[in-house]
């Protein structure tokens, strides 16, 4: 008698059972522990970004078919699977909603805490792919004035962008977000490994915002402790994950695990696209997540005269749906002691045990949205202010 195929699922990946169960036996572990021994019987691995996928893990194993559900690759040696006729798959923009979800509320937490406005200020997007993109229309929505970077994009004609050079970008920008993939020397003409350096730095405006939610190493630790001590620094993630410089953490205005993208909207898309990849692959009816009602949060009851007071307004009415501001303290708490092992674990924990959170437009608006703000809670936040929509998405 033959035996069903195995699956070996990271137990991130939300559905794991609903969705690739009708294709074998699924069984989940922690992605940072797989190892080439977990594979022994294994003919699908699906895993996250924490785990590396190369030929150390996967040779003398029976593995076909690698799915990562995530948007990043850089954790996959997509060639080595190729070489050995490996079926692969991602999940490209699964979280690109969350992310710019996440730098939305960024900007405007930093912001508010300030006391200043978004509005007028200049924000700088280097990359325009999946989350850059569509982090450009919202962020105009509240009020900024948007200029973008994307030399990969721009040479071959891929971006409805004006994109600049990175040092006008670093020069004019306000706040300067960085939404590119981590590539090395030898993999592209236009390399991000530590695209911001020390040199890089000292090129931004001397009061210009750092938001990073793209890799860890695409800053240089130098660069970034320098930046912390004289403006706003949000870090998503580390250059040297999952033991970040507890120093580092410390100087960030923000400091959080590298959850930009883990809004359970953004894992179960992620699951949905590999279960698609994985029926055509195998064969079958792909999985079909489960519909999700629109969730009510109150417009604030504050006042909206000032362009501070608007900014306040929406920091207000985006906390209520997504406070990043939490995310930061229970990062600060769990990286305050302990050795770099420690400290580790206390990373992982953090994934694993993330809250519930939903993306933005989700929600609907119960109460009063002044004129002056609609366009910014709309296209801004992505919220709904005319009711509970019928055509929210999955």
């Amino acid at each position: 008698m033959t035996r069903p195929p195995r699956l070996l699922v990271d137990a991130n990946i939300p559905h794991a059972q609903a969705a690739f169960g009708g294709y074998g036996l699924v069984r989940t572990m922690a992605g940072r522990d797989i190892t080439r021994d977990d594979l022994a019987e294994v003919e699908a691995l699906l895993v996250r970004s924490v785990t590396p996928v190369d030929a150390a893990l996967i040779d003398g194993t029976p593995v076909r078919f690698v799915g990562t559900a995530t948007a990043g690759i850089d954790h996959v040696d997509v060639a080595a699977l190729d070489e050995r006729g490996i079926a692969f798959a991602s999940a490209p923009g699964s979280n690109a909603a969350s992310v710019v979800d996440y730098v939305v509320a960024a900007l405007l937490a930093v912001a508010a805490d300030r006391g200043e406005t978004l509005d007028g200020k200049t924000l700088g997007v280097v990359g325009v792919g999946e989350v850059g993109g569509r982090l450009v229309p919202r962020a105009r929505a509240l009020g900024l004035r948007v200029l973008v970077s994307d030399p990969p994009r721009a040479s071959s004609g891929q971006t409805d962008h004006d994109p600049l050079d990175l040092d006008a970008v670093l020069a004019e920008a306000d706040v300067v977000t960085l939404h590119t993939p981590l590539t090395r020397p030898g993999e592209s003409p236009w390399p991000t490994l530590g695209l911001i350096d020390a040199e890089a730095a000292s090129r931004m405006k001397p009061d210009a915002w750092l938001i990073n939610a793209a890799r860890g190493r695409v800053v240089t630790s130098e660069a970034a402790a320098t930046l912390a001590t004289s403006r706003p620094v949000v870090l998503d993630v580390w250059p040297n994950e999952p033991e970040p410089d507890p120093a580092l953490v410390r100087a960030a205005t923000l400091a959080t695990p590298h959850v930009a993208g883990y809004a359970a909207d953004a894992k179960t898309r992620g699951t949905a696209m590999l279960a698609a990849a994985l029926a055509a692959w195998a064969g079958g009816d792909a999985w079909t997540p489960p519909a999700v009602d629109p969730i009510v949060v109150d417009a604030p009851d504050l006042p909206t005269e000032t362009a501070v007071e608007q900014t306040r307004w929406l920091d207000a009415l985006a906390r209520q749906a997504y406070d990043v501001r939490a995310d930061d303290a229970r990062f600060r708490a769990a990286m305050a002691g302990g050795d770099g092992e420690a400290r580790a674990a206390a990373f992982a924990t953090l994934r694993k045990t993330y809250p519930e959170r939903r993306e933005l437009d989700r929600f609907v608006v119960r109460g009063p949205v002044p004129d002056s703000l609609r366009a910014a809670v709309t296209a801004g936040l992505g919220m709904d202010v005319d009711g509970l929509a019928s055509d929210r998405r999955p």
